[in-house]
């Protein structure tokens, strides 16, 4: 694959932040139109997103310096490669900071809760979906070896390099997979969004659908770095998987007792 689109005499453009770059600025277009059939103001959802997305990037890259700052006070220079690095518990500490920022903004706003998170819901899967894309292209969160015909195959040293993905072997493409899923995923809530019953209905819908693509899709990824829990059934990413699913149906729950009530 390709963790490097192009190049601009010594400056290189990475294929993972430039599809990340463009997921964003997809789910901002989106965001403005959700939050009209949502019946929010527009402009504050965009604020909104903003907030969040700084918070989500400063928390991850400085965590990331953090846990290697003693090689960067030698090599100050590897800080710029550094922050092609993707790991899933930077994505759940970044995802945790966005998240308790964005409900702190929104707090101060005076912007419902659950009714803003209905009209995030779509943005945050189309994100969710070309970061994917964004690390089948660089080699992060590579699969495990396969003989599939649709199978991919990493050459650049750069993917072996900034991701660990091994060089030559056929892998599951497990990150498309992802893709797709979060795609589907975005689609569906989109579509959804104007007929939810209650505010909050779409969200928990999210959260639902996210851990369902976290967990099948982690049967098809390596497991090296990623934790194992029950003598290797199951791995991190993928109990964060099973929380998404139950905090989701919690949602539903009392939304549905809500409208019983």
């Amino acid at each position: 694959m390709h963790p490097v689109l192009f190049h601009i005499g010594s400056f290189l453009i990475p294929a993972y932040g430039a599809s990340v770059a463009v997921g964003v600025l997809l789910a901002l277009y989106v965001a403005e139109r959700t939050a009209r059939t949502a019946a929010l103001d527009s402009q504050q959802v965009w604020k909104l997103c903003m907030v969040t997305l700084f918070a989500l990037i400063a928390s991850s890259r400085l965590l990331l310096v953090a846990l290697n700052w003693s090689a960067l006070r030698l090599h100050p220079a590897w800080i710029l490669p550094l922050a092609m690095v993707h790991h899933p518990l930077l994505a759940c500490f970044g995802a945790l900071i966005a998240g308790a920022v964005g409900i702190l903004y929104g707090r101060r706003q005076r912007m419902p809760l659950m009714t803003t998170a209905d009209a995030l819901a779509a943005p945050v899967a189309l994100v969710a979906a070309f970061e994917q894309l964004g690390a089948l292209l660089a080699g992060s969160g590579y699969g495990t070896e396969t003989a599939v015909r649709w199978s991919v195959i990493y050459t650049d040293p750069l993917a072996g390099i900034w991701s660990g993905a091994p060089l030559g072997a056929a892998l599951h493409p497990v990150q498309g997979y992802a893709a797709l899923g979060f795609l589907g995923l975005a689609i569906f809530l989109m579509m959804g969004l104007p007929r939810r019953r209650q505010a909050g209905d779409v969200a928990g819908l999210l959260l639902l659908g996210a851990g369902v693509v976290v967990f099948v899709t982690e049967f098809w990824r390596d497991a090296e770095g990623r934790g194992a829990v029950l003598g290797g059934a199951l791995n991190g990413p993928q109990i964060a998987a099973v929380a998404l699913v139950v905090v989701g149906g919690l949602v539903l729950m009392e939304r549905r007792e809500v409208v019983g009530g």
